[in-house]
């Protein structure tokens, strides 16, 4: 099942995204997936094509600043979780997605998780993959550096950063054809650079949490978490944590698996994420 590459405008802003169409109809939820920090849609290209083969639509969208989507200067566009929230609220319209699975990952994520709270109706199944889930959380200095003024700068314009968190954050080696994938971005514009700067200092990261810790208590559709155990950033209490505070929630432990879990560990994933997006829910 190949992935195809799209563009589309949306409120004056221009949208890459990767998607597998299914092959005949399908009656199944399509799935939208959303990737993390410094990272971009090919994060999920093994993921795609394997929920296609079972019948599902996948989409991937690069947020807008990153990858291969439009980097507004930050004058033009905030960098803040509303910011986002809007932003992404178009692009699901312009693709009329009325009612589909959501799958996160990672810083970033989060946003995800601040818009299904706000789109409940919208949302069949949740899944999240070690994603800030709790006012525990916090901004992994590797990242929070990034932020830093002027050091912040002059990290954001170096490509290598990309190697650095991909790799430090899921703690193994990623090859070097799918690293040129994820560089290029930053080689071709500047733009990459600040924009991943202004998301980092405008990520709101304490009040995101609360709103996210909060409004999931009243959550009813099933949510299915799937956590790198290894991940440098993100403990796995607080995935425990959430998945004991809110109902319908399952919560499977990865072993060897780091911060970014569709990186190395696709097999893995899918064996639970597939028959999960199949479920039918209540609506």
């Amino acid at each position: 099942m190949s992935i195809t590459e799209h563009k589309i405008n949306v409120d004056s802003l221009e949208w890459f995204y990767r998607e597998s169409l299914p092959i005949g109809r399908s009656d199944l939820a399509p799935v939208l997936l959303l990737h993390g920090l410094v990272s971009q849609s090919y994060s999920w290209r093994h993921i795609i094509p394997a929920l296609a083969n079972q019948g599902t639509r996948a989409i991937a969208p690069d947020w807008i600043g990153y990858g291969f989507s439009a980097k507004p200067e930050k004058r033009d566009f905030a960098y803040t979780p509303d910011a986002f929230i809007t932003a992404l609220e178009g692009f699901i319209k312009a693709l009329e997605l009325e009612h589909f699975s959501l799958v996160v990952q990672g810083f970033l994520g989060s946003v995800g998780l601040q818009y299904a709270l706000r789109h409940s109706e919208q949302i069949a199944n949740l899944a999240i993959l070690n994603t800030p889930i709790s006012t525990a959380a916090k901004l992994p200095w590797k990242i929070k550096q990034m932020g830093l003024p002027l050091a912040g700068e002059v990290m954001t314009q170096d490509p290598l950063l990309v190697d650095r968190t991909l790799e430090g954050g899921s703690r193994y080696r990623i090859g070097d054809k799918d690293l040129d994938i994820y560089r290029k971005p930053f080689l071709k514009t500047s733009a990459s650079g600040r924009s991943l700067l202004a998301s980092i200092r405008n990520l709101q990261l304490d009040s995101a949490m609360t709103e996210i810790q909060s409004g999931f208590k009243e959550w009813q559709q099933p949510i299915l978490i799937q956590w790198g155990m290894i991940d440098p950033w993100l403990p796995v209490d607080i995935a425990q944590n959430f998945a004991d505070s809110v109902p319908n929630t399952e919560l499977i432990k990865l072993n060897n698996v780091g911060h970014y879990p569709q990186e190395h560990y696709h097999e893995t994933i899918l064996e639970d994420l597939l028959p999960f997006v199949r479920r039918k829910d209540a609506h």
